[in-house]
């Protein structure tokens, strides 16, 4: 199938009970340290950090509190009195198992970790730092999943063979999200006023307030016609006013169609699409058009920008995503591709005859 492209542009039994970290009996209520929130509060003001990175911060926070105020029969310090050895002790607790999401959950305890305690010093709340002698877990950095051009469009095309108010929706959120990359939580919570007045372009609010403009799709412009006349079916009663600025309202308490909610919905359309639902979510599908772009020739600047990273290097790892698809490609089907099988990174074809 070919990929959705805007035209014009260059050619992405029950589970075991999880184990409970050493500390507090259940149910002890732990009192955080007045720093903890100054700190959430700082990284919304200043940082512009979103509800879903303070509400990461502040887990993060509780959990190493709790695990070090648990220490010495339940008389550790509190978070802000907290040594570097007590530090070291919660990390080591984090990364015993030493699988790969062990040490990715290491480093990103240590990097809150660390932002707070620098926040700390700042503020004059402690003289020094604790976390700043503490090194971070060399992290191997694994390639992003992403689903086939073909994966895509059986997934569209068993969207938009769903019809009513519900398959439209779903049809349109869709389209969009393989139309422009978006991460799921500027996908949802997309306002009307988003879109340019000749509806080609979409002006996104990302990460730290930023905006920048990503343009769609013929069928994405084509799905969002036919949605939007059906939008107002998602209304809540009385909740018609405040409803009526989202692209995506919904009847939920909340009003408004949630993350999980649509990653719901998602695992839903994949498996009637034949699909592992275990393979899809909204980011595989922010990665699969990353990488279906660079696979028709778009540049990395351009991509990096439609996504919204800040570091080029972000995006760099669609690179590596590519080239080892065509390493696989050469590997499987190159005629001469078998003649060195030993070799590893590259096919055995040799080259040309001489003579």
């Amino acid at each position: 199938m070919a990929p959705r492209i805007p035209k014009g542009e260059a050619a992405t039994g029950g589970a075991a009970p999880k184990k409970r970290s050493p500390g507090r009996p259940r149910g002890a209520t732990l009192a955080l340290p007045p720093g903890v929130d100054a700190f959430l509060d700082m990284a919304v003001a200043e940082r512009g950090a979103a509800a879903n990175t303070r509400d990461a911060y502040r887990r993060d926070l509780v959990d190493a509190a709790r695990f070090i105020a648990g220490q010495k029969g339940g008389k550790g310090p509190a978070l802000d009195q907290a040594g570097t050895d007590d530090l070291r002790a919660y990390l080591d607790h984090l990364g015993r198992d030493g699988t790969q999401a062990a040490v990715r959950t290491v480093a990103r305890r240590l990097s809150a970790l660390r932002q707070y305690y620098k926040f700390l010093v700042s503020e004059g709340r402690r003289d020094i730092d604790p976390a700043a002698v503490l090194d971070g877990p060399r992290l191997g950095r694994p390639l992003p999943k992403i689903l086939s051009e073909d994966d895509v469009g059986r997934m569209l095309d068993t969207a938009a063979a769903q019809g009513g108010a519900e398959g439209l929706r779903l049809a349109a959120l869709l389209e969009l999200l393989y139309a422009t990359g978006l991460r799921v939580s500027e996908l949802v919570g997309l306002p009307l006023s988003a879109f340019s007045r000749d509806g080609r372009v979409l002006v996104v609010k990302g990460k730290g307030g930023k905006e920048r403009m990503v343009p769609l799709s013929p069928p994405a412009r084509d799905a969002l016609a036919a949605y939007l006349p059906h939008r107002t079916a998602f209304f809540s009663p009385g909740r018609e006013a405040r409803q009526a600025s989202l692209l995506f309202p919904s009847r939920s308490s909340g009003g408004t169609l949630t993350r999980q909610r649509f990653g719901q919905l998602l695992k839903d359309l994949a498996l009637a699409a034949g699909l592992d639902p275990a393979k899809v979510s909204p980011h595989v599908l922010r990665h699969a058009f990353a990488t279906h772009l660079l696979d028709h020739g778009a540049d990395l600047r351009s991509v990096q920008k439609m996504l919204g990273h800040a570091d080029i290097g972000t995006t760099q790892i669609y690179t590596h995503v590519v080239g080892e698809r065509l390493r696989r490609t050469v590997e499987d089907h190159h005629p001469l591709a078998k003649e060195n099988p030993g070799a590893k990174g590259s096919p055995g074809v040799r080259g040309p005859r001489k003579g």
